[in-house]
C-alpha cells in the first residue's frame, strides 16, 4: 500500500534533491530551456515522480 507524503516528507526529498542536483548531480528530467534553479528542477523531478529517493518511516 502506498501512502501519501507528509508536507514535511515532500520538503525534505525535494530540498535533499536539490541539494544533489547544486553539487552536479545530473538531472532526471528533461529541464526547461534556460533553468538554472536547483529547487525548481528538484520540484519538476518530484511531481514527475522521478525522485530517485525514498522516505523510510520508523
Amino acid at each position: 500500500m502506498k501512502t501519501e507524503l507528509t508536507k514535511y516528507e515532500k520538503a525534505r526529498v525535494i530540498g535533499a534533491r536539490a541539494l544533489q542536483l547544486a553539487m552536479g548531480a545530473p538531472p532526471l528530467v528533461a529541464v526547461p530551456k534556460g533553468e538554472v534553479n536547483a529547487l525548481a528542477v528538484a520540484k519538476l523531478e518530484f511531481e514527475k515522480n522521478a525522485v530517485p529517493l525514498q522516505v523510510v518511516r520508523g
